[in-house]
């Protein structure tokens, strides 16, 4: 399975643990909590709830409500199916909850990772804000490179935006060192906190 859908497999079955939803509100959840998925539709999410279903981690049970309650009496369309997560499901949750290697520290996995942390041990959540930490680190100093080699070549505009990069990952950077340290004085983080937006970030 690929990156970005390992990563899709994670929110979906952690969404569901919350409660029971339909595709729509899936989606829905995926694109309104999870900025990773932003603009995501239900065309790329319906194969990946086939594939879940076919594992045996969600339970497909019909809805109530019409696909579209407009057309429905038109067209005979069925009721919205209903996705469940089965205990299996559950348990493949909290082994993939478990995890901390690079996939989960990356721009797209650590933003998914981070809206799960309420669910996610102290000792598994302090692995990935350090990875992510030294993966941060680990670009502004490429950054900083890059830039004291190319600074007399960069008209003022391009050197303007390769400074706002390093301040973005700067800033993040910044956040996630007050994050571990709260984590090690044995506080929970302040309700509300979301992770720095990475599309900020101007570097690949």
């Amino acid at each position: 399975m690929g990156r970005r859908s390992g990563i899709l497999e994670f929110a979906v079955l952690g969404l569901l643990r919350e409660a029971p939803m339909h595709g729509y509100e899936l989606r829905k959840r995926l694109n309104t909590s999870l900025g990773v998925f932003r603009a995501f539709s239900y065309g790329s999410l319906y194969p990946c709830l086939k594939t879940l279903v076919q594992r045996g981690w969600l339970a497909e049970e019909p809805g109530d409500e019409p696909e579209d309650s407009l057309t429905a009496p038109l067209t005979g369309r069925r009721a919205k199916i209903v996705y469940r997560l089965t205990a299996e499901g559950k348990e493949r949750f909290e082994e993939l909850l478990s995890q901390t290697g690079p996939d989960t520290w990356e721009d797209e996995g650590f933003g998914v990772r981070f809206a799960f942390f309420g669910q996610t041990s102290r000792d598994v959540r302090m692995r990935v804000l350090e990875g992510r930490r030294s993966r941060l680190e680990e670009r502004l100093a490429k950054m900083r490179a890059s830039l004291a080699r190319t600074r007399e070549r960069l008209d003022d505009y391009t050197l303007e935006l390769q400074r706002h990069g390093m301040e973005s990952v700067e800033r993040e950077v910044r956040w996630l060192n007050e994050l571990i340290e709260s984590e090690r004085a044995g506080r929970d983080h302040h309700r509300g906190e979301t992770p720095p937006d990475p599309s900020d970030d101007t570097t690949a």
